[in-house]
């Protein structure tokens, strides 16, 4: 494997997830979170195919295979779900 694209990769899924970690951080509203979560995908899929290409970086990959997972379930939750987790419905109102 080339030593170029695992630097790229490296670097970029270290980057993205630095620059996602911002925009969380300055709690820009659900849509601006969800894009976030995006960017945090797109880090962990760097890192999990540096992580399995690199030699003797498996945990990393891992540890990225976790955090997709969890990366995925804040993409759903912030711009696929149509109400905010833990919202009442019109039905459950309470009285």
């Amino acid at each position: 494997m080339s030593d170029t694209l695992l630097t790229a990769l490296q670097y970029y899924g270290a980057g993205a997830a630095t620059l996602a970690a911002l925009v969380v951080s300055l709690n820009l509203g659900r849509r601006w979170t969800g894009w976030a979560f995006v960017v945090f995908v797109t880090s962990s899929i760097a890192l999990i195919a540096w992580g399995f290409l690199k030699p003797e970086s498996e945990g990393i990959g891992w540890q990225n295979i976790a955090l997709l997972i969890i990366n995925a379930i804040g993409v759903y939750r912030y711009l696929i779900l149509k109400e905010k987790p833990g919202a009442p419905s019109v039905e459950g109102e309470a009285k």
